[in-house]
């Protein structure tokens, strides 16, 4: 197995980061109602695979398993485009894990496969999400803050959730806090389109 160390799959991933930032693929997505004041969006997310694995020992491990994956640790050693954000589970998560969403060119079926079983795929179908924003450090407390606003404002709004909620970061952890974009994001009930929807992959809040 092609092993990458951390502080290396790090480095090498800020340095991606850094010399392509306006290059990085985001997901596609449509949105359909937009609260601007609240930093809050209802999108209309298009069908996406991910490379996920379990986060036993804490965040940095999902990170190496994922990152060693796209450098190279596959059966082709075949390094693969980062994508924006890193995906992981919520605090309260009884399974953790974390995912990268791969490139559009691939399909689950193109994908090399890993050297690392710890690395499984998925084909995720297209979906209405609830997104609230917000910038600084993602720390558990602000984690929590955010999360709970944007429930209470879909409630507000009578707008069912129809799964769990992730923790969506795009930028390396260098990233000056005020510049940093983080997301919630939350499967909801399907909603209707505002005549004023737009398709992008870059942040419009």
């Amino acid at each position: 197995m092609k092993k990458v160390p951390f502080l290396v799959s790090l480095a090498i991933l800020m340095g991606l980061l850094t010399s392509t930032v306006n290059a990085i693929e985001e997901p596609a997505y449509e949105v359909l109602r937009s609260w601007d004041e609240r930093n809050i969006q209802i999108r209309l997310y298009a069908p996406r695979v991910l490379a996920r694995t379990p986060m036993v020992e804490g965040e940095n491990s999902g990170f190496r398993v994922l990152a060693s994956y796209i450098f190279g640790g596959n059966e082709a050693e075949q390094e693969i485009a980062m994508t924006a954000p890193v995906q992981r589970s919520m605090a309260e998560s009884p399974n953790p894990s974390m995912a990268f969403v791969m490139p559009s060119e691939f399909t689950i079926e193109s994908l090399p496969a890993p050297n690392d079983e710890r690395v499984q795929f998925s084909e995720e179908p297209a979906y209405h999400a609830a997104v609230i924003q917000f910038s600084g450090r993602a720390t558990e407390e602000r984690v929590e803050e955010h999360w709970l606003a944007l429930s209470a404002f879909l409630e507000s709004e009578s707008i069912e959730t129809s799964g769990q909620p992730t923790l969506n970061q795009y930028n390396p952890p260098w990233t000056l806090p005020f510049m940093r974009r983080n997301e919630i994001i939350v499967p909801v009930a399907q909603q209707r389109s505002d005549p004023t929807s737009r398709v992008t992959t870059k942040n419009d809040l």
